[in-house]
């Protein structure tokens, strides 16, 4: 039965990683044999499982692709405006030192597309950034891969939390704070690290000491202090921008000047032009980046620190039964305080202030859509998939063979697996989904205390972070934006280099912490 309860995983292991076949594929059939199991195996009524699809319909479409539509289409307007030139030209103009630019670049300005956006843009944006002012392709390719698999748990204003809360049962706010204290241990690696790939040695850490350190901690601290406060939503968004401003100063008050490592000395005459452009004036600035600010505001006021406006808010919702099998609860639609909805409203507000017709953002809105027209098959489909797998029982036996494998061991490997739906799908997101369920279950198999579940479900987010870095999708999205072919292996081996250390180093500390969680 563990076999045949499997199958769906097995089959997009063998479509994407063997047949190369597109995710959207892949998810749809995996959906259908869902089905094919659910029902004559495992004995699950032909209406139950129609309306599992449904209810698994329900979720992704409100809120998971509201806020992957929203998101996309107010980066894709930014771009309309050109609004993300004056922004790349800002973060340009800070630091001629290679090793600063990757941290404000890579890291600060990465995290901050990764928690506005996610799906790629945080890899794609700031590898071609680095490309274009005079890095080595390959260096900013790898300096992105790894410095996008920290914010991964918290992409798109927190969405993949959102839903492994949504899937598991359990409290947002209390999974996106064991996610940032699992990740702590990364998060104060992962400077270092860009900065050693970018010098190629550990010397290359020399005279960027106290700025690599200061992003180190300027990035975990707000995203610890978000996550406990408020949830996931702004907790990368917040360590984003903590992280590029203590960037920015400390830049400011310990200028680097190592000659070995200024920008144009092996690159480009572009490089050196886009280094010297004119000066960005505040009011550009803030036009520039008032979506996001925006953005960040609305959330932040509309957040459950703020409940005279969240409160009244919130409770614009409609519940529905969908599930007619047992176990079913009503699925709650939350009309107003909900991120996506705020995004938009953020998007055409700064799109208007930058000048955009009304014509421009109604078609650059559509064009989002359609472009994403995969991305929301896939993710319609596994989310579906999820469902079905969870209602007819197939996930809990599972779980119930994985715990019988590894016994009380099972937390240890419970990052490995969330690293194994990211690997798969190319998405924190979908990993959530698919296997959240399964670390509940494994840990209620264990005996686990509540909390300590909670622990356990968090560490498939933080997998989910380690598999970003290796998925062939993320190594797809690096190669594009920095223009090159036929090296992906180089570039996997790459980012193999650091996953393996990074998902031993997460199952060490889910085994050990569940002791002080418990």
């Amino acid at each position: 039965m563990f076999v045949i309860a499997l199958l769906p995983i097995l089959w997009l292991v063998l479509a994407m990683c063997v047949l190369k076949m597109s995710a959207w594929k892949a998810c749809s059939l995996a959906l259908v044999i869902s089905l094919i199991v659910a029902i004559p195996v495992f004995g699950m009524v032909p209406l139950d499982a129609a309306t599992a699809v449904l209810e698994g319909i329900a979720l992704a479409c409100w809120p998971i692709l509201l806020v992957v539509i929203a998101t996309i289409f107010t980066y894709n307007l930014a771009v309309g405006t050109r609004a993300m030139e004056t922004i790349k030209q800002l973060l340009t103009s800070v630091s001629s030192d290679k090793r600063v630019l990757a941290l404000l670049i890579g890291w600060g300005f990465g995290g901050f597309m990764e928690g506005m956006a996610g799906f790629g843009t945080a890899i794609a944006i700031p590898a071609g950034m680095l490309v274009s002012i005079g890095f080595n392709p390959v260096i900013a390719a790898v300096s992105c891969l790894i410095a996008n698999s920290v914010p991964t748990a918290y992409g798109s204003i927190g969405i993949p939390l959102i839903t492994l809360a949504n899937v598991t049962g359990t409290d947002a706010t209390q999974l996106a704070t064991y996610t940032a204290v699992q990740l702590a241990p990364l998060n104060l690696l992962c400077p270092p690290l860009i900065v050693m790939t970018v010098g190629k040695s550990f010397s290359a850490l020399k005279g960027v000491g106290i700025i690599t350190l200061a992003a180190s901690l300027g990035f975990l601290l707000p995203e610890l202090a978000v996550s406990y406060f408020m949830g996931p939503d702004l907790a990368v968004v917040a360590a984003a921008v903590c992280t590029m401003g203590i960037i920015v100063v400390t830049a400011k008050l310990f200028p680097v000047k190592d000659p070995k490592y200024k920008l144009g000395m092996v690159g480009t005459v572009k490089a050196k032009a886009n280094v010297t452009k004119k000066k960005v004036t505040t009011k550009k600035a803030i036009i520039a980046c008032l979506p996001f600010i925006l953005i960040f505001f609305f959330l932040l006021f509309t957040s459950k620190l703020f409940p005279f406006i969240h409160d009244p808010l919130a409770s614009i919702k409609s519940s529905v039964l969908i599930y007619t099998g047992e176990g079913g609860v009503p699925y709650t639609f939350t009309w107003v305080a909900t991120p996506g909805v705020l995004i938009l409203l953020a998007a055409i507000i700064g799109g208007k202030v930058q000048e955009a017709s009304n014509h421009r953002i109604f078609w650059e809105f559509v064009r989002t859509v359609k472009n994403l027209i995969y991305v929301i098959i896939s993710i319609v489909t596994v989310t579906a998939t999820a469902k079905v797998m969870g209602y007819s029982g197939m996930t809990q036996q599972i779980a119930d063979a994985a715990v019988a494998a590894t016994g009380t061991g099972y937390p240890a490997i419970a990052a490995l697996i969330g690293s194994v739906g990211t690997f798969i799908t190319g998405s924190a997101t979908s990993s959530c989904v698919l296997f959240g369920n399964l670390q509940t279950s494994a840990a209620q198999a264990i005996g686990a205390s509540p909390n300590v579940q909670t622990w356990i479900a968090a560490a498939n987010a933080t997998g989910a972070c380690a598999g970003k870095m290796i998925s062939p999708q993320s190594i797809a999205i690096a190669l594009g934006a920095i223009g090159a072919k036929g090296i992906e292996s180089q570039l996997m081996g790459s980012a193999i280099k650091y996953y393996v250390p990074f998902v031993v180093a997460m199952g060490a500390i889910v085994y050990f912490g569940q002791n002080f969680i418990g």
